[in-house]
């Protein structure tokens, strides 16, 4: 699975850390401390999951909250902000979630990779939640 990961400043360092668990996932950015707005990278992740050319992304900002406005904004993305390993399980599960949101502030090392491996792991479930996806799906189209 291709997976594509980026943060802001605030989320640099876990990025960083994530990297050195996961193997082979594509980093776009930022590359350091400095200050960068987050809607830059956020958009890149988006974009590479919505036009299909990776599966899923990772994106990490200081809450996690910005990240996920920015990245629910493309066609096709399920951005899911997980601070545990339940709600990640879930969001996959459920949602079939493409785009996994952490709060770099707010989210050690540790919790962070736990949470990324449950959601690298988990597959959808179908059935009646497929139907649901149909209905946000659906809801799109109409507000395009």
């Amino acid at each position: 699975m291709k997976i594509i990961i980026g943060s802001d400043h605030a989320g640099f360092d876990l990025k960083e850390a994530l990297k050195e668990s996961f193997d082979g996932m594509v980093d776009v950015g930022t590359y350091s401390e400095d200050s960068v707005d987050y809607p830059d990278f956020a958009a890149r992740v988006a974009r590479a999951v919505s036009s299909g050319e990776f599966e899923r992304g990772i994106l990490i900002c200081g809450s996690g909250v910005g990240m996920s406005i920015v990245a629910n904004k493309f066609s096709g993305i399920r951005a899911a902000l997980c601070t545990d390993t339940d709600t990640a399980r879930m969001s996959r599960m459920h949602n079939d979630a493409n785009i996994l949101v952490l709060a770099g502030r707010r989210t050690d090392v540790e919790t962070a990779a736990a949470i990324v491996k449950v959601w690298l792991d988990t597959p959808f479930e179908g059935g009646r939640h497929k139907r649901r996806l149909d209905k946000i799906k659906n809801i799109e189209e109409e507000n395009k």
